[in-house]
């Protein structure tokens, strides 16, 4: 079953955790990926990071438990899966956009 369609700022999220990285730098490699269309909030961001947190597609790095301000996450290889799916879908979609735009959809 394919995963569900992701908001840029989920995409975006689970994009910049391919690296592992902390609540700031989440929020800086967003704002950087979208060219500032994304700004999260810090409470936006961390319901977020528990959101995926409960669906196992991100993971709170085990030495960073006890340090709250310098605790980092990574995408779990479900988050990666997801992410994979997101990104096929996007691929679709402009596929698709560009060949109706360009005149070349099929006749049916």
């Amino acid at each position: 079953m394919p995963s569900p369609a992701l908001t840029e700022g989920v995409f975006y999220i689970l994009l910049s955790l391919v690296k592992p990285m902390h609540g700031y730098g989440i929020m800086q490699n967003t704002e950087q990926l979208s060219r500032g269309r994304i700004r999260l909030a810090a409470g936006t961001l961390y319901g977020a990071i528990t959101n995926l947190l409960d669906k196992g597609w991100i993971e709170a790095l085990a030495g960073e438990l006890d340090n709250r301000n310098k605790k980092q996450y990574v995408i779990t290889n479900l988050g990666k899966a997801v992410l994979e799916d997101e990104i096929n879908r996007l691929e679709e979609l402009a596929a698709n956009g560009r060949k109706i735009l360009s005149g070349q959809e099929e006749q049916q």
